[in-house]
């Protein structure tokens, strides 16, 4: 939890809520760390649960496959890239896919393999 919180804040500019939150209804359970944007107030909750086997992310399981956030110019994929570069994470580079549908995409993962996306939708 508490590398997965740090790389999101590293990463992504996010500020942590200075308390752990309960889940509702599971309280003994687990809890969920809660990031904020200061920006735009988005809020990103990371939840730890007791039960959890330890296993890897694994996105052919039923669940989550990925998150993708959408950055509006194709030139803000080359900034997102030279930051990871900077903070020595691993991502794809930047990838153009032309087709019916042309998009930009960077990939990376988080300390827990979940895949996450910047795209870019020309308009």
């Amino acid at each position: 939890m508490e590398a997965s919180a740090k790389w999101y804040m590293r990463v992504f500019g996010l500020e942590r809520v200075p308390a752990a939150f309960p889940h509702h209804g599971d309280e003994d359970g687990g809890y969920a760390v809660l990031l904020t944007d200061p920006r735009t107030g988005l809020l990103t909750a990371l939840h730890h649960h007791e039960a959890h086997d330890g296993s890897t992310f694994d996105e052919g399981r039923t669940g989550l496959d990925h998150l993708s956030w959408g950055v509006s110019a194709r030139a803000g994929l080359d900034v997102w890239a030279d930051w990871l570069d900077e903070l020595g994470g691993e991502h794809s580079g930047v990838i153009d896919k032309a087709g019916a549908l042309p998009y930009s995409v960077v990939v990376l993962r988080d300390p827990d393999r979940i895949q996450l996306e910047l795209i870019h939708l020309p308009g």
